[in-house]
């Protein structure tokens, strides 16, 4: 198995070459989106193996989807076709002003049947860390008894669980279901990586200190809450029951093109350095790295950096000017 299991969507999108509503919008240009794939392929850039559990249809965006991401290395053996039902597809609009507009395609899709049967079979053997996010739960309730299965049996093999909330509201019922249920999962997770505005969203809490104690006392060791423009912040349980705080700046970004999959950069950024057992001030640079490179790309996954871009990108910015190490600076408080 690989060292990184992850389970979501793969669905084709579409992105405007022209800006405007999308009903008047003639031309296209076709990419892969899902925040699962999105890890899943900076992962593996970064030279770690990754795989990922999904279920596509047997038609041409899954036999697509299922090429592009053998090409990025990503491991398919657990993606399954079904013929039953078709592969989810959203379309994005064009803009640089403000978040682009996105309209799903994907009820009813294929990967939406996957059930926690498949997850029955599966041989952990040698993984090291399972990431959910909490788009693929919502999908059905055939996807969160599976995502739960899926949880549950990480636990048992003793890997590393992390989850990031990534709320979706229009593919809950509504507010009070997707609160609960993302609280619920965030519960039986290690890593928990909110958004500041989404953890305010879930937990009612206004500061990042306050959020981030909101899901340690709900069991998780460490939660990682992501400042946007400001960069991120760590609050986690050490072994020997201090709690450490560490935040660190973000790197300036001088034209944002497109802010979808920021966050799931981000993910790929604390992912790796865990893995790789860095210090917890570095992991949270490399999330806010990763991030900063990829709103500078249009797709939500192409501008994912592999390790020379990633070094490369990191030592321009601390060496741009006197204080660009303030991008980086990090403060570490005990408690």
């Amino acid at each position: 198995m690989s060292e990184v299991i992850t389970i979501g969507e793969p669905m084709i999108m579409f992105v405007a070459d022209s800006e405007g509503d999308l009903k008047d919008v003639v031309h296209f240009t076709r990419y892969i989106a899902g925040a699962e794939v999105n890890v899943s392929v900076g992962v593996a850039r970064l030279n770690h193996s990754v795989s990922l559990i999904s279920q596509v249809g047997d038609d041409p965006f899954g036999a697509y989807i299922r090429q592009f991401l053998n090409k990025e290395a990503v491991e398919t053996g657990l993606v399954t076709v079904n013929g039953r039902y078709s592969t989810g597809f959203q379309l994005k609009s064009k803009t640089e002003v403000e978040d682009p507009k996105v309209v799903y395609f994907r009820k009813g899709s294929a990967a939406a049947h996957l059930s926690a049967e498949l997850i029955e079979k599966m041989d952990f053997t040698g993984a090291k860390i399972l990431h959910v996010t909490g788009i693929f739960p919502a999908l059905s309730p055939e996807t969160f008894d599976a995502t739960l299965k899926l949880i549950e049996k990480a636990r048992t093999n003793h890997l590393m669980v992390t989850f990031d909330p990534n709320l979706r509201p229009t593919l809950w019922k509504d507010e009070a279901t997707m609160v609960a249920r993302i609280n619920q999962l965030a519960g039986l997770c290690d890593v928990v990586l909110p958004g500041f505005r989404e953890g305010k969203r879930l937990t009612g809490r206004t500061t990042k200190e306050a959020i981030a104690d909101f899901y340690l006392n709900n069991g998780a060791k460490t939660v990682i809450i992501k400042l946007g423009s400001t960069g991120a912040y760590c609050k986690r349980l050490r072994s020997d029951g201090q709690v450490a705080e560490t935040q660190v700046s973000a790197f300036h970004v001088d034209h944002v093109v497109d802010t979808v999959g920021a966050g799931d950069g981000f993910a790929v950024g604390i992912i790796t350095g865990i893995l790789e057992a860095l210090p917890d001030d570095q992991v949270l640079e490399r999330g806010n790295a990763i991030g900063a490179i990829q709103v500078q790309h249009i797709s939500d996954n192409e501008g994912l950096p592999n390790r020379n871009q990633l070094r490369t990108f990191i030592e321009k910015a601390v060496s741009k000017s006197p204080e660009a190490k303030d991008q980086t600076t990090n403060t570490l408080k005990v408690i």
